[in-house]
């Protein structure tokens, strides 16, 4: 090999092409990226205005490798771009842009740029270009070049071209600042040129350059290698199915999908990062007993493969009996189960089984998925679950029973019938999976009516809604007072009924029904098109009995939804999964902070006196002292399990809990359910996270926000509220409105829509639950608010405020006080807040970024 360094214009110039090869990956670079290079040639440009000697600037190497010789005439030196493809294609486009920028002053000047670094003038066809990019990007580069009305497209190439131009026009450049330019394009930037020789292995400089460091993804590496070993077959290859499968599933998919195709072929343990090595491994072995031929049908059988995934991923493109099962895999998010999935999607392609069998499959696939979520079950051993599958499945029966043997195996954990019942009565089903996956149970529940006039769910803007809500009023409490039990107390019972799927539904309604008595409720659900809701509303009250007589009701339709594991299979029971999660949230619980047993009895779904007695006679339990009675006591019957004789009060100071006079810990440090369901990182239904919609839409919300502050606070408080968001608006914030029961403010210093990146807000006003929540969790990733020394000295001004306790241990969360603490002098001190929280992210805009801050909305 030959090293040494050049500039742009002592590369390209002569008749020259640079071609890349198919193994190499289509152009990436974005606005980021040429943003970096534009900055670099506007500098150097202005240090040539002004005189001053300045060093070239160095864009980073360039491997070549020799190509053919093209034939006949004035020969045309072909190099193969091995690495800094993507230099090269993005200085081909600059100068595109300056030559096109140049034809409005100079015509002639363009064709001179024209000819001198884009084009081979004698020669036609392909050979006419200097720089032929891989297929898949030629057509959109050509037409830059050609100056094609297609030129600048929506895609990458078509980007970094009218990125240059746009970078152009801004400058209004005279004509000596363009040739400026051009000199800085041409003889500014310097390149390490690396020569190949003919002897040497292309494929393995490439490897070593883009295997370390910063790589190239896995099927990067693997088109490398395939192309390599197809020289005689390669752009046949390329043209009728690699390319194809590239552009049908896009670079994730394509290597989601050599993943799959190597774990449906028994190598079900490997990782995403691990897929080059063992293709690679698999590929040198059909090339030795099959030959290009054999590695031509390889690919050929990907993309036969691919176009399956295919309907997994997109499933609502096609018809036909199994788009419905695998639309509903789809809208649950079981990308866990695609290896099982496809493996039967290849079965029924090569007609090794019928639709209906896999069809049937398909439905134990989504009740093994289900039932687990709905007992709550750990998803991590779903992924090893179901790449065993393929090679697991009994071949001697049909498909649908041998899954239905394979996941009712032994711990496999798929819920029984009678295990189902009981987590639909007593589990909190609203914290468990993800959203999207309570919605879609919800919806299936519902369209187990069977309505004569279904939902339109895509079209309907349905949310959960608790009946019994999150916030219960006296009147709801006096009600639960009545069914009280060994629940302790209304509130405990609350607790308890609260987040199970008895207590919950679906409705567009969510702001209208919020924390209002049952009876109006009732009016509002009677109107539903839910039947569910339709059901609830016949209801006459709704207490405890009624709740759980719901939860068997729907108990016994999941039944009926989604088939149970076989009855004699040897799954084991984990009924101390609720424990294991005690354990985990103790664990994660703060020091300087504290819970009581009724939060954990909330978490995990039992009641406080179980918590309680497990607590006290377990010594396997975490930070146990660290939970306290409601009033913030040290329980009478607590008691070291390990012969410790510390006061358990003196512990809990040592850490940083505060207490008062009577022993009672300070409720500011306490961690309530939400928080630590938070801490073991579960997928709570979003809060203090601010839309973004059309502005339409915002301002149907700023009257809904209005109308809810208005009827559910007092006047004082309402009014002094709103005055603050007018002052926030004065100083130059914007405000952004929930989409939720309870329709949340967001007094935005900027948001993604304007300031891409760097939204930042620094409270949320609930005008339903009257609470005020200070976004430290947010912040913490977001600056100048990135800095804890900056969110600390937020807390302490908000604590300055009458009435509010923040807790130094809750810098991470999200912790909230009342609004109604925000009246009077109060109400100034926040302004004051508010006005400086503005001012720091202002500075930090204009100091740090070099952003300009926006300016002031008028009211």
């Amino acid at each position: 090999m030959q090293v040494q360094e050049s500039s742009v214009m002592s590369l390209v110039e002569g008749q020259q092409q640079f071609q890349v090869p198919l193994y190499q990956r289509t152009y990436k670079w974005d606005q980021k990226d040429l943003r970096l290079l534009w900055d670099d040639v506007i500098e150097h440009a202005e240090a040539l205005a002004s005189g001053e000697e300045r060093s070239a600037h160095f864009l980073g190497s360039v491997v070549l490798a020799p190509g053919d010789v093209s034939a006949g005439g004035k020969k045309v030196n072909r190099w193969l771009v091995v690495d800094g493809q993507q230099r090269l294609t993005t200085l081909m486009l600059a100068f595109c842009a300056l030559r096109d920028h140049m034809a409005r002053l100079d015509e002639r000047e363009a064709d001179r740029i024209h000819r001198q670094y884009l084009v081979n003038e004698f020669k036609t066809g392909l050979d006419h270009y200097r720089l032929l990019p891989t297929q898949a990007d030629r057509e959109a580069f050509r037409a830059c070049l050609d100056r094609s009305p297609t030129a600048g497209g929506p895609d990458k190439i078509g980007n970094a071209y009218r990125f240059f131009k746009a970078a152009l026009v801004g400058l209004d450049a005279d004509a000596d600042q363009l040739d400026r330019i051009e000199s800085v394009l041409c003889d500014r930037l310097s390149l390490v040129v690396i020569t190949a020789d003919k002897n040497d292995n292309v494929y393995r400089i490439f490897e070593s350059l883009n295997n370390t460091g910063v790589r190239l993804t896995q099927t990067d590496l693997l088109r490398n290698y395939v192309f390599m070993l197809l020289p005689k077959h390669g752009e046949d290859v390329y043209e009728q199915h690699w390319l194809p499968l590239q552009n049908l599933l896009g670079p994730d998919n394509l290597e989601l999908l050599v993943w799959l195709d190597l774990v449906i072929r028994g190598a079900d343990k490997i990782k995403q990062t691990e897929i080059y090595r063992y293709q690679q491994e698999r590929l040198d072995q059909v090339l030795r007993t099959g030959g290009e031929e054999g590695l031509r049908a390889e690919i050929a059988d990907l993309y036969r493969r691919g176009r399956l995934l295919d309907q997994v991923l997109r499933p609502e493109r096609f018809s036909g009996p199994l788009a419905e099962p695998l639309g509903r895999l789809h809208a649950w998010g079981g990308q866990t189960s695609y290896a099982l999935v496809l493996h039967l999607l290849d079965l029924l392609d090569r007609k090794e089984t019928t639709p209906d069998q896999v069809v049937t499959a398909l439905g134990y696939v989504e009740s093994f998925l289900v039932r687990r979520m709905i007992r709550d079950k750990s998803t991590n051993n779903l992924n090893r679950i179901f790449n065993a599958a393929p090679k697991e499945l009994e071949t001697d029966r049909p498909i649908a029973e041998a899954v239905h043997r394979y996941l009712s195996g032994e711990r496999r954990y798929w819920p029984s019938d009678e295990a189902l019942q009981d987590a639909i009565r007593h589990r909190p089903f609203y914290w468990s999976g993800r959203s999207s996956q309570r919605f879609f149970v919800l919806r299936r529940l519902e369209e187990s009516f069977a309505a004569k006039e279904p939902v339109d769910f895509a079209k309907a803007k349905l949310t959960i809604e608790h009946v019994m809500p999150q916030t219960p009023t006296k009147p709801w409490l006096d009600q639960l007072a009545e069914e009280v039990t060994d629940e302790g107390s209304a509130e405990e019972l609350h607790a308890l009924l609260l987040h199970t799927l008895g207590n919950l539904t679906l409705t567009a309604e969510n702001a209208k029904l919020s924390n209002h008595p049952f009876d109006r409720k009732q009016q509002i659900l009677d109107n539903s098109a839910l039947q569910m809701n339709r059901q609830i509303a016949e209801t006459p009250r709704w207490g405890k009995e009624q709740i759980l007589a719901r939860a068997d009701d729907l108990a016994a339709r999941a039944v009926r939804l989604w088939p149970a594991p076989l009855p004699n299979a040897k799954a084991l029971v984990d009924d101390r999964r609720e424990w294991a999660q005690l354990r985990a949230a103790l664990t994660v619980l703060p020091a300087g902070s504290w819970t009581t047993y009724g939060e954990l009895a909330e978490l995990i779904g039992t009641h406080p006196r179980a918590v309680g007695g497990y607590i006290a006679n377990r010594t396997d339990v975490p930070n146990a002292y660290r939970a306290l009675s409601a009033n913030g006591t040290v329980a009478p019957n607590f008691h070291w399990l390990d012969g410790r004789t510390d006061d358990p009060i003196d512990v809990l100071k040592a850490e940083g809990v505060h207490f008062d006079s009577k022993n009672r810990a300070d409720q500011s440090q306490r961690l309530f359910a939400a928080d630590l369901a938070d801490l073991l990182g579960m997928d709570l239904p979003q809060t203090g996270v601010p839309p973004l919609t059309k502005e339409s839409n915002n301002e149907e919300r700023a009257l809904r926000f209005q109308a809810l502050l208005r009827e559910n606070q007092n006047t004082s408080t309402a009014g002094y509220v709103e005055d603050l968001l007018k002052t926030w608006r004065r100083l130059g914030g914007t405000l952004s409105y929930g989409t939720g029961t309870d329709t949340s403010c967001y007094p935005l210093v900027w948001d993604e829509t304007s300031m891409p990146g760097h939204n930042l807000w620094p409270v949320v006003f609930y005008p339903l639950s009257g609470k005020v929540e200070v976004v430290f969790q947010h912040l913490g990733s977001r600056p100048p608010f990135d800095d804890l020394d900056l969110r600390r000295e937020l807390l302490t001004r908000l604590n300055t405020i009458d009435g509010v306790q923040l807790a130094e241990v809750k810098l991470d969360m999200r912790p909230s006080f009342s609004m109604d603490l925000l009246v009077g002098h109060s109400a100034t001190m926040m302004g004051s807040i508010l006005e400086w929280f503005y001012g720091r992210a202002e500075s930090w805009l204009v100091n740090e970024s070099g952003l300009l801050p926006l300016p002031p909305e008028k009211d």
